[in-house]
């Protein structure tokens, strides 16, 4: 009997976080890697812009590597991939808006030309890398997600990418159960990778057309009213239904921030987005329009610090002011993380006299994800010989882990996983097969990683601040020139501690001089000596840890 070769997947990120989704399937040393994203910063993460999946395990495989294959089209799947093209140079497959959401942020970095896209079809089959990949439809809350089933060696191995069963979806594009169950049927699915981020909550999502209800309450109770919906860019469908309570109140639309304007130019031209002629208009007119026709659809719903709605609620959006009797809709709910964010905002847009709308008050936004009853469904439509579950938090990877063993697989083909853990299946099942590096890869601005250093350095600003002391001294007389100078950040309000500061300068003078006359002439260890001084007397005078700057320069 021939072996038949056994299956690896490397978990890169996605495991027990919300974003920076990356996992390869591996057989006979070729990779496919499945998304590449990133992951929005912590608030213990001062300064970082993005975290991406860290890339040394593709790297030091790259000529392993075969292609990346896209679920769908959202950041924290294909954020990374800007990231990861100026390392690999390989081709990238997915749906006709997933290609295109992500061709923009490529284009964005300057490396178009590192890649070739692959446009993929609903329902096709293709021989990418080591596998034969099929692109099975799936419902969520950006187009034309996909759930990937790839024909290995040991058998199907399906992941589920981000999805729901949506039974009245705004496209008529529903989640391929049928398909699903027909490989389950068939060959069967060896491995079933599973999307877990609303595994703790009960029943079944709502439809994503229930919002278009909500919406169209908001706009036919807004009468005479500027209004004003934020939304994820990304969420065509949204805009949709918005588009269309618009329409149907005699509103003409704007779109305000970039990403929005791009997508939805991206959309009308996949014929994914239907606008009527004459409806849109430029952000800059709507101010000529009368309240009552004006409807703006704008980014900013996380309440990100520079993004359009953030800075109408500071009053800083140079396109649109938002006033006394506006109607703000907020149609998202917050990533976890971001609650304080979008708490700030909609503090601010009151202030101005807006009225907000928010899923506190009004149905106005629905998950992408399967609840519970949904991903008991997939487990049984699937019918897994092993499962490992993916995106979420820990917490629901331990509650899915508990769904798949209660829907029947079994205790030990049921794996908890984390970033870094690789898992193997072959002719005995799936069990684990070491680690890899999987931690963060900081990027602020253009700068890529920053460093846990780095991250370090500024957690310790934040919450202690800085002390620097000058000095200056003539190292052949073995004299300072004059008292070291005291300067702080984020530590003492320096006029209310002239008193400690004189201490501070006269610590270190002492110190130094003392270091001189016992024989110091480098500026390094004058440098020490000065580091010393002054940690001593900060630390017993107040108790706290700032950082510590001296600065000694010889004359």
């Amino acid at each position: 009997m021939v072996k038949r070769a056994p299956v690896r997947v490397v978990f890169l990120g996605g495991l027990g976080e919300i974003g920076r989704n990356c996992a390869c399937i591996e057989v006979d040393g070729r990779i496919v890697v499945v998304d590449c994203g990133v992951m929005f910063p912590d608030p213990d993460m001062p300064g970082v812009d993005l975290v991406l999946p860290d890339f040394t395990y593709l790297v030091e495989h790259a000529d392993q590597v075969e292609a990346v294959v896209l679920t769908h089209g959202h950041e924290d799947h294909t954020g990374g991939l800007a990231y990861l093209l100026r390392e690999l140079e390989v081709p990238i497959y997915g749906s006709e808006i997933s290609l295109g959401l992500a061709r923009n942020r490529i284009e964005e970095s300057g490396l178009a030309g590192r890649a070739r896209f692959v446009e993929v079809d609903d329902g096709e089959r293709r021989a990418i890398g080591p596998c034969e990949v099929e692109f099975i439809p799936v419902t969520h809350s950006v187009p034309q997600g996909f759930a990937l089933a790839f024909s290995t060696p040991q058998g199907v191995v399906l992941h589920t990418g981000d999805f729901k069963i949506d039974l009245e979806p705004v496209d008529g594009r529903r989640t391929d159960l049928a398909r699903i169950g027909a490989i389950a049927s068939g060959e069967g699915v060896a491995l079933l990778l599973s999307d877990s981020t609303n595994a703790e909550e009960p029943g079944f999502t709502l439809s994503e057309s229930t919002v278009g209800a909500a919406m169209a309450r908001v706009f036919a109770a807004s009468a005479g009213r500027r209004i004003v919906v934020a939304c994820f860019a990304s969420h065509i469908h949204r805009v949709q239904q918005v588009v269309d309570a618009a329409v149907a109140t005699g509103r003409r639309v704007a779109t305000l921030g970039r990403s929005m304007a791009k997508n939805v130019e991206l959309a009308q031209r996949l014929g994914l987005l239907t606008i009527p002629p004459g409806v849109l208009v430029e952000i800059e007119d709507v101010d000529r329009l009368a309240p009552g026709h004006v409807c703006v659809i704008s980014t900013g719903s996380q309440g990100e610090p520079m993004s359009a709605l953030s800075l109408m609620a500071t009053g800083d959006n140079k396109w649109f002011q938002v006033g006394q009797g506006d109607v703000v809709v907020i149609s998202a709910h917050p990533i976890p993380g971001n609650e304080w964010s979008v708490g700030r905002v909609i503090d601010e847009l009151h202030r101005r006299g807006a009225r907000v709308v928010h899923t506190g008050t009004e149905a106005v936004h629905v998950s992408g994800h399967g609840r519970e009853g949904e991903l008991r469904t997939m487990l049984a439509v699937a019918k897994p010989r092993a499962f490992v579950p993916v995106h979420g938090e820990y917490r629901h990877l331990v509650h899915h882990v508990q769904l798949a063993r209660s829907m029947g697989v079994p205790d030990d083909q049921v794996l908890l996983c984390e970033d870094g853990d690789v898992v193997r299946l072959d002719e005995a099942g799936l069990h684990r097969d070491g680690t890899v590096p999987a931690g963060y890869l900081y990027v602020d601005g253009t700068v890529g990683d920053v460093g846990h250093g780095v991250l370090r350095d500024r957690r310790q600003l934040a919450e202690e601040g800085v002390v620097m002391v000058v000095a200056t001294v003539d190292l052949q007389r073995k004299v300072l020139t004059a008292a070291p100078q005291i300067a702080t950040r984020g530590w003492v309000h320096a006029p209310e501690a002239e008193e400690l500061l004189g201490d501070a300068s006269t610590a270190v003078a002492e110190a130094l001089a003392e270091a001189m006359q016992e024989g110091a002439h480098d500026v390094e260890v004058l440098t020490r000596h000065a580091r010393r001084a002054l940690g001593r007397l900060v630390n017993e005078r107040t108790r706290r840890r700032p950082m510590i700057v001296p600065v000694v320069m010889a004359v």
